[in-house]
């Protein structure tokens, strides 16, 4: 058997190097396969947002995504930035900045999880905003994350309105960045990954509206949005069927996940953390971060028209190469819910929260 003589300095120096060359390569390597993602939610309109932040995290715990970022879009209800702190600081990651509206006449006009409750109650979650204006201006914050980070990086994914990406897109050049929000847009962000145009596919039905895309005054937005953004965009339909909720059950009574969730079915429709809500925004993340897998396909070539009146519609004989649509497969939604499930209700790596 032949030994390896590390007594001689000079190959001692070689096997070192080789060693250290290898493992410098393998964490570039991991680091490449990590997912830079900036969420945009409209916290509090829904409570599959506090889903899809929690499935984020559950992500990030295992070193699938870095959060760069998260958005809070909406203005109306301004206290998403509180909610969104919270389980930041639940799951160990207080360092995470948090951009929002200023706009305070823009979104869903109704308080439907008591998110001002849950954002004033700073003792419980140690969370530090409160209302929008304790957060940076979320175009301000958009500009600062992509002049930061490397080209052709990041996953843009929004689960809520489309105006923050708008204003980003539209935003003009400033002390952050020397480029227009077209050209940063163009140069930092992959993809465009949205939970919108929900049914748009079924050719059968024609033009569809649906809650990200065209409630609350989105419409303008989502229109340039679709004709304009250069980069793939990749409109997320699945989730409707998939019941997630009920295992948070088992976190503390006073656990921000599981006190958000109960409110907002409570308030919404008088139901239960066991009888659960959709998971339109956990789907939407995970295929951001884990891709096709098993629970997803994209449809073939088309094209998504939109119109301000009518809403999305899925052409397949027109092809635009940035549009890709994406659907769940069929028959698998009670798989999915309880991968889901897990995830959303698993221990945080660092916290110290309960």
């Amino acid at each position: 058997m032949c030994k390896m003589n590390l007594r001689n300095p000079s190959l001692s120096r070689f096997v070192f190097g080789l060693l250290f060359l290898v493992f410098f390569l393998l964490i570039e390597y991991s680091m490449a396969q990590t997912e830079k993602v900036i969420l945009d939610t409209d916290m509090g309109s829904d409570c599959d947002d506090v889903g899809a932040m929690a499935l984020l995290h559950h992500f990030a715990d295992q070193g699938k995504v870095e959060i760069l970022g998260v958005i809070f879009s909406s203005g109306k209800i301004p206290f998403g930035v509180g909610i969104i702190e919270a389980i930041n600081v639940y799951y160990g990651r207080n360092q995470i900045p948090i951009g929002a509206s200023h706009d305070l006449s823009f979104g869903d006009p109704k308080d439907k999880m008591q998110a001002e409750k849950l954002a004033k109650d700073t003792a419980a979650y140690k969370n530090t905003l409160i209302h929008n204006h304790d957060a940076f201006e979320q175009t301000e914050l958009n500009r600062k994350l992509l002049a930061e980070a490397q080209d052709n990086s990041i996953t843009y994914i929004t689960i809520g309105h489309t105006k923050g990406l708008y204003e980003l897109l539209r935003s003009i050049p400033d002390n952050i960045s020397p480029l227009n929000g077209y050209d940063l847009v163009n140069k930092k962000i992959k993809r465009w990954v949205a939970l919108g145009a929900l049914g748009a596919s079924n050719e059968n039905v024609g033009a569809v509206k649906d809650w990200n895309f065209n409630k609350n005054n989105s419409a303008i937005y989502t229109d340039f949005l679709i004709d304009q953004f250069p980069k793939p965009a990749y409109f997320v339909d699945a989730g409707a069927k998939v019941y997630t909720g009920k295992s948070l059950d088992t976190l503390s009574a006073g656990n921000i996940l599981r006190t958000a969730y109960r409110d907002w079915l409570w308030n919404m429709e008088k139901k239960t953390l066991i009888e659960q809500r959709p998971s339109w925004d956990l789907a939407t993340v995970y295929y951001a971060v884990m891709g096709p897998d098993k629970f997803f396909e994209e449809l073939a070539p088309g094209v998504l028209v939109f119109d301000l009146k009518e809403g999305s519609r899925w052409v397949r004989h027109r092809v635009n190469p940035l549009h890709h649509f994406i659907l769940q497969k069929q028959g698998n939604d009670r798989d999915f819910a309880k991968i889901l499930n897990t995830a959303i209700a698993a221990k945080p790596l660092n916290t110290t929260l309960k």
